[in-house]
C-alpha cells in the first residue's frame, strides 16, 4: 500500500507531504499503480523546481519507498500561489489513481 499524508499549515497551504510503501499491485517494473503515483509526485516536484525556481527539502528512501518534500517558509507570496497550485494539481491526479485502485493507494490530509 501507498501511503501519501498531505500536512497543511493554518491558512491551508500545503506545507509539506509524504508517500510511503510500495502498492503491491504487480510485480516491481509492472506495477502501474506505483508508477502513476511516482510519475505524478516526481512530476510536480520537478515542475515546481522548473517553473518556480523553489528548491524544496526532498528526501528519497533508497529503496524507492519514501518520498518525503516540505515547502520552504516565508516564500513570496506569488511564489508559494505557483506552488500551492503545482501540488494541488498533483494531489488531484493522485486521488484519482486512489479512485480506481484505492486498495493501492491512501491519501489523507493531516
Amino acid at each position: 500500500m501507498i501511503y501519501v499524508n498531505i500536512n497543511r499549515n493554518e491558512s491551508g497551504c500545503i506545507s509539506s507531504f509524504t508517500m510511503e510503501g510500495h502498492a503491491g499491485f504487480d510485480d516491481s517494473g509492472k506495477d502501474l499503480v506505483c508508477a502513476g503515483a511516482s510519475a505524478v509526485s516526481f512530476g510536480a516536484l520537478n515542475a515546481v523546481m522548473a517553473l518556480t525556481g523553489i528548491i524544496p527539502d526532498i528526501e528519497q528512501g533508497k529503496d524507492g519507498g519514501l518520498l518525503s518534500c516540505r515547502v520552504p517558509d516565508g516564500l513570496p507570496e506569488a511564489k508559494q500561489e505557483q506552488v500551492q497550485l503545482l501540488l494541488e494539481g498533483m494531489i488531484v491526479s493522485l486521488q484519482t489513481i486512489e479512485e480506481e485502485y484505492g486498495q493501492y493507494i491512501q491519501v489523507k490530509f493531516l
